[in-house]
């Protein structure tokens, strides 16, 4: 019975051993396949760059977009409040 102890515990750090190791191998096939699948390791990591400056940067056009629509929303809320004047009720 204390020969099957040893066993066991090699058993169970080979195993381990193992999954840990495949992890790595894992995480290898997964970025190997991003960086394929963008077209290189240098690709990939300028499309990375790009898109996070693309998402802090605004365009001229959303800039001009975004003032229209508050200026719409403002002009909106004037007519609402003349009319409630009009009423003779509180904006």
């Amino acid at each position: 019975m204390t020969a099957r102890l040893p066993r066991r515990a090699a058993a169970l750090a080979l195993v381990l051993g193992s999954a840990l190791m495949l992890q790595g191998c894992l995480v290898g096939a997964v970025v190997g396949g991003t960086a394929a699948v963008v077209g290189g390791t240098a690709k990939a990591a300028g499309s990375v760059v790009g898109a996070g400056v693309d998402a802090v940067t605004t365009s001229d056009e959303e800039t001009r977009l975004r003032r229209e629509r508050e200026q719409r929303e403002w002009d909106r809320e004037q007519r609402r409040c003349e009319q409630r004047q009009r009423q003779d009720k509180r904006c």
